[in-house]
């Protein structure tokens, strides 16, 4: 069959296209949105590569040409929201530090509204301790304020934010979900995992859709900038109607032509697969897709809340190992109702219980539906989110199952000393375990979390090839070592694995004839630079189906 004429060509000494560990010479021929070749460059315009007549040949001399950088997990409404100038994202030195950091929201944002916030981390400041609404009270007595934490599982308010949302002494948390209290039963204004999550609505409420538009729309250019093509916008929350995958927001401008990440929207899993049916039904562009479900099994680990088989070492009472935000038999049936429907199903699961547990309910799942859970293996059917600490035996049970692991390395360094902390030195050499998953044969799919962390892929990659923080660089040696991984399986875990996750690795992923074409061009090799340098390496170009959209 001939090939189709290219329109644009891209040419490099250094193209890596997912396939094999190096980066070589070539040409990519793009028609309309996709790759119609790939070739060596003294044979672009050949008869087997042909132009058009009109085609633009672009020589990008030695810059390292890629597939485009995919988040397989963020919350795009949130993070859109703490970039934007409607709220504030930082983590302070301390509790008071935090209260002072809001002053310049406080000046801009309308008298009396809303001041929202997110990124602290009690365990980061000096001395590390739970805040309360006694320090945002004397700060701001008149008006609502909303600290989200950095891991967005807590909720720290003052008593306005309080008496805001209808918060009371006899006020009952959702199940999965806490009112913290104090010696005397009043509420100290922090609110955990559920509970906090199911508030967050009425707190977001407030701001107007074109300003969460404008909000949109920045973020993507943001992302662009950082080299990034393709996101999957997981839900944020188990409770139904609070996920915030705002699908009406991305249909606004998706049929205004301004999507410029190709989003994959994953709503919450909930009995029956109604809203996913409509979302599919109504959704079916290039730009936009609903492909599947997520659920949560668990919280994290700095909070006690990720679901453990034994106590944490440092537990604050007996039987202290958090326990699953959904009953594991609720989740074992709505995981089998999408299953038998052929639903792409990603679970949060960070302790090594909801770990374990969520790989039983795969695999009692797979067993039931049979060829009905389609798309299993690398097509990444079935997708676990976080994956922080695991049981021995489980490492190789998930890449039997074919269980895509949806990780994040800057979650590696967050905390430096917590997973000993919390965890204790037995346990550690468990957790995030890169190297041994893909040993043993296990697909990586690589994101952010944003705004648990930033968006930058570069950073990631240097983590998960270092095991080092982008930022400090430490700890020295890197932790874990032996838990790196090559920059091309970095790489391709932000891509390929990535598109497994989403369920498109036939149209993303890979530089190949017939894959769309979304392509980032960085100015140097991370695959042979001093791995020192990746997080530095400058993204020069962003294309999105062939338009150069940075």
């Amino acid at each position: 069959m001939a090939q189709a004429a290219a329109e644009l060509v891209l040419a490099s000494r250094n193209v890596f296209t997912g396939e094999g560990d190096g980066a070589r010479p070539a040409a990519i021929g793009i028609a309309g949105d996709r790759i119609c070749w790939v070739c060596a460059p003294k044979d672009a315009g050949t008869s087997a590569f042909p132009l058009r007549a009109d085609a633009e040949v672009r020589d990008l001399g030695g810059a390292f040409i890629m597939p485009g950088f995919h988040d397989a997990h963020l919350h795009f409404f949130h993070s859109a929201l703490y970039a934007s100038p409607l709220a504030e994202r930082f983590v302070g030195a301390s509790e008071q530090d935090c209260v002072a950091r809001l002053a310049p929201l406080a000046t801009r944002r309308p008298a009396g509204g809303w001041l929202l916030a997110q990124g602290w981390r009690e365990y980061l400041w000096q001395p590390a301790c739970m805040p309360s609404k006694a320090s945002l009270d004397e700060a701001y007595p008149d008006r609502p304020v909303a600290m989200y934490s950095g891991d967005a599982h807590t909720l720290w308010l003052n008593s306005c934010a309080l008496a805001e949302l209808g918060l009371g002494p006899s006020s009952q948390p959702p199940a999965g979900g806490a009112y913290e209290r104090d010696e005397h039963g009043e509420l100290t204004g922090i609110v955990r995992e559920t509970a906090a999550m199911e508030l967050m609505p009425r707190i977001m409420g407030t701001f107007s859709e074109d300003e969460l538009l404008d909000a949109y729309r920045s973020f993507m250019a943001d992302l662009n900038a950082h080299g990034v093509t393709a996101v999957c916008d997981t839900a944020l929350a188990a409770t139904p109607g609070l996920d915030f995958v705002r699908d009406d927001l991305f249909e606004r401008l998706d049929a205004a032509g301004q999507l410029t990440v190709r989003t994959h929207l994953f709503p919450t899993l909930l009995p029956g697969t109604s809203r996913l049916a409509e979302l599919e039904a109504r959704l079916h562009s290039p730009m936009l897709r609903a492909c599947g479900f997520k659920q949560f099994f668990d919280g994290v680990s700095s909070q006690h809340t990720a679901w453990l088989r034994e106590p944490y070492a440092n537990a604050r009472f007996d039987g202290d190992r958090g326990r699953p935000t959904v009953e594991p038999a609720d989740m074992t049936k709505m995981v089998r109702e999408a299953a038998t429907a052929g639903k792409r199903v990603r679970i949060h699961a960070i302790g090594d219980e909801a770990i374990h547990q969520a790989l039983d309910i795969f695999e009692h799942a797979q067993k039931n539906a049979g060829e009905r859970l389609h798309g299993s293996g690398p097509g990444g059917a079935r997708g676990m989110e976080h994956l922080e600490n695991f049981q021995p035996g489980d490492i190789a049970r998930l890449a039997r199952l074919g269980v895509v692991a949806s990780v994040q390395p800057r979650h590696i360094t967050l905390d430096p000393g917590g997973p000993e902390r919390d965890l204790g030195e037995a346990r550690v050499p468990y957790m995030w375990p890169f190297r041994s998953l893909l040993d043993a044969g296990a697909t990586l799919a690589f994101g952010t979390d944003s705004p648990v962390t930033g968006i930058d892929p570069l950073a990631a990659v240097y983590t998960a090839v270092t095991r080092k923080d982008a930022d400090t660089r430490q700890p020295e040696g890197g932790w874990l070592p032996a838990e790196r991984i090559t920059a091309a399986e970095a790489l391709r875990a932000y891509t390929l694995g990535s598109a497994a996750a989403a369920g498109r690795i036939h149209e993303l992923g890979t530089l190949a004839p017939g894959k769309l074409a979304d392509l980032t061009v960085l100015a140097r090799n991370p695959l042979t630079c001093d791995p020192e340098d990746i997080p530095a390496i400058e993204v020069q170009a962003t294309y999105v189906g062939g338009e150069q959209v940075y």
